[in-house]
């Protein structure tokens, strides 16, 4: 699969869009559990200093004793990092807010760029590989060096995109800094699909915004959708993935579908 062999064969997919709000979080938590539940070895790398995704799998912050700054600082390796959670096959790498100060400390450093990259590289075991088939980032609602890092790092991009009026809005600058790292730091980098997020079919405005961005982005948005539900609302306050906390609800459903999808999408990439 192309550069990803660069990492052993593990595709790694960063999450995001610099608009808040959108289910980055929710999608990479529930994606991540789904590709775990069919045998996959996820890897969920929480680099928003909210650390919401590391809470939304019940890793408390008082629990962090080590997390993505201290890898992106350069001072502890990803198998230092990351924590096994209550669904098999599945760790996380916490968040801290921390991170927030990376900006600033990264600064005038020369590599700051290429800080994950060197991480992931640095994981690899003596067979060259990394121990997990998936990793998935959650990136903060911002295009920063952190989210700069992810994409320098990643085989592909997942955009969550919400069904609301204003979800076109601000896209551009997103997809110019993909142009912007393909062209200078990661030519592999893609769009591996968007995945529209909290659709109301009882809406009329979510089946229009949902054909618009049909209409923009063709056979990139994802077939599957991902219904407004409140049980994947509630999930993340009892630490777990919707799946988990109700997997009969319309949304695990849902990232149920989007898991089988995204896997056949990426079984289509050349080798």
């Amino acid at each position: 699969m192309s550069d990803s062999l660069t990492f052993g064969g593990t595709r790694i997919l960063a999450v995001a869009n610099q608009k808040g709000g959108v289910g980055k979080t929710t999608t990479t938590i529930n994606l991540g559990t789904a590709l775990a539940a069919v045998g996959e070895r996820v890897l969920i790398l929480d680099v928003d200093p909210q650390g919401n995704a590391s809470t939304g799998l019940g890793v408390r912050a008082s629990a962090r004793q080590r997390t993505m700054y201290d890898v992106l600082a350069g001072e502890a390796g990803l198998a230092d990092v990351a924590v096994p959670v209550a669904v098999p096959n599945l760790s996380v790498a916490p968040g801290s807010v921390d991170l927030a100060g990376l900006e600033i400390e990264f600064a005038s450093v020369p590599d700051r760029a290429f800080r994950l990259k060197s991480a992931l590289t640095r994981s690899r075991g003596p067979d060259g590989r990394l121990p997990w088939t998936y990793i998935l980032i959650d990136c903060p609602p911002s295009l920063n060096v952190v989210t700069i890092n992810a994409m320098t790092a990643a085989d592909a991009l997942i955009v969550p995109l919400q069904c609301e009026f204003f979800a076109l809005e601000g896209l551009s600058q997103l997809l110019r800094t993909v142009e912007m790292v393909r062209a200078s730091l990661n030519p592999r980098l893609h769009i591996q699909g968007v995945v529209l997020t909290m659709y109301d079919g009882r809406n009329r405005l979510s089946e229009q915004v949902a054909q618009d961005v049909r209409t923009h982005f063709g056979t990139t948005v994802y077939t599957t959708v991902i219904p407004r539900n409140v049980r994947v609302s509630e999930a993340p306050s009892f630490g777990k993935p919707a799946l988990i906390y109700d997997y009969k609800s319309a949304g695990s459903q849902a990232y149920i579908r989007l898991a089988s999808e995204l896997i056949q999408r990426e079984r289509a990439v050349p080798a």
